[in-house]
């Protein structure tokens, strides 16, 4: 309950002090706490397709962006740090009790500073009021964004074969879910 109290707490408030000791004493606050997530405008597309085409051999065109932004059920995110520059983006999509993570990247800067997770806590706060389950996919070569989602509770559901285009064919996608109604009694720790 604390946990859900802060996170809330630190996206309705402005944090003059954390800014602060972080330009006064920059060992007192951890980067990814400065960073802010944003609805996604079409203006940050540069930024996103950079981001994509550094971290996928297969990346989105700019027109599957697009389309991200002309469907209704889609809410598109980007991340960014103190000095407003887009270090991540994220995009979900929630109908019918269930929430979809359809893409999730950092740029390749940023990775292991806490902006996935942040991200990623993020879709979960968003999704928990319009669904039950958040299900994703990911390749299994991607042992960094595995261990993200099961270190956040998601569960391993199967395999889609063949699923992403890769250099010699195609690989296929592990599977994941995140229950958000929690069982009676089987409440996580804070």
């Amino acid at each position: 309950m604390w946990k859900l109290l802060h996170n809330l707490k630190d996206a309705l408030l402005y944090n003059a002090d954390r800014e602060f000791y972080a330009k006064v004493f920059p060992d007192s606050v951890k980067g990814h706490d400065l960073m802010r997530i944003r609805r996604m405008d079409h203006v940050d597309l540069d930024s996103v397709l950079a981001i994509e085409n550094q971290n996928y051999e297969f990346p989105w065109s700019q027109g599957v962006f697009e389309d991200c932004f002309q469907t209704m059920t889609y809410t598109n995110w980007v991340c960014e740090d103190a000095d407003d520059t887009i270090v991540g983006y994220a995009i979900i999509s929630a109908i019918v009790g269930e929430a979809h993570i359809m893409n999730i990247s950092v740029n390749p800067q940023y990775q292991g500073q806490g902006v996935g997770r942040k991200m990623l806590n993020h879709l979960i706060d968003y999704a928990r009021p319009r669904a039950e389950k958040i299900f994703l996919e990911v390749r299994p070569s991607n042992l960094n964004a595995i261990h993200l989602y099961k270190s956040s509770g998601f569960k391993e559901i199967g395999i889609r074969k063949a699923y992403y285009p890769a250099k010699d064919g195609r690989e296929d996608a592990i599977m994941f879910e995140l229950d958000l109604v929690p069982m009676l009694g089987n409440y996580p720790t804070p």
